[in-house]
């Protein structure tokens, strides 16, 4: 790895969001592609975080700061990525069920989950099974993941599965949150639980291989 792909690396460790953007314009402006500044540069930057992250060495503000300077690379990179016949693996609808206003973890998860090469479709807090059904048909996703953070809204993933998967058969359904189960997510027809953030992105791209 070169220097310069190196310091992209650390400083988004670091959360320095600017350094980050100075960083990946350096390298676009020297002539490398912006494949190479993705998966050499940003992406094994957010992947120590993620694994520090997994392993308690880092905790949700150091990951969310670097997630935020992933984003402003990648911001940077989308036009010329796009150009390099970049693909996204997949298409995932995100959001906090009805009832439920907390957006942390989820947001964590969107960003570890656009970290993966994964399109995100985040519809927010408090989101009804309708809203759900609508973004599924609008943006041909593949893969629907419901937080909930209450043991009392936990009970609005069930409906909600029930609900897409009426009008959308072949989407797959991701649940988590603190009161979330594998059992749990098995009684609902959920086809995968997991229990942090960097697992959830792993498991989404695994869901659209498979």
């Amino acid at each position: 790895m070169s220097e310069l792909l190196e310091n992209i690396s650390i400083n988004l460790q670091n959360g320095k969001a600017k350094v980050v953007q100075q960083l990946v314009r350096q390298a676009l402006d020297e002539g490398m592609d912006a494949m190479t500044v993705l998966e050499q540069g940003l992406l094994p930057g957010m992947a120590i975080i993620g694994e520090k992250f997994k392993n308690n060495e880092v905790f949700v503000p150091e990951v969310l700061v670097s997630a935020r300077a992933l984003n402003k690379g990648t911001a940077i990179l989308k036009e010329k990525l796009v150009g390099e016949g970049f693909e996204e693996k997949g298409t995932v609808v995100l959001g906090t069920v009805k009832g439920d206003l907390h957006d942390i973890g989820k947001n964590l998860v969107g960003m570890m989950m656009e970290s993966k090469g994964m399109k995100v479709i985040d519809l927010g807090v408090d989101v009804e099974a309708d809203k759900f059904v609508a973004a599924v048909k609008e943006n041909n996703a593949d893969i629907v993941a419901l937080s909930a953070l209450l043991t009392t809204t936990m009970g609005e993933m069930k409906g909600i599965i029930e609900a897409v998967r009426a009008e959308c058969p072949n989407v797959k359904f991701m649940v988590g949150g603190a009161p979330v189960s594998a059992a749990f997510a098995a009684t609902i027809g959920a086809d995968a639980y997991t229990g942090d953030a960097t697992s959830a992105a792993a498991k989404c791209v695994e869901l659209c291989a498979g």
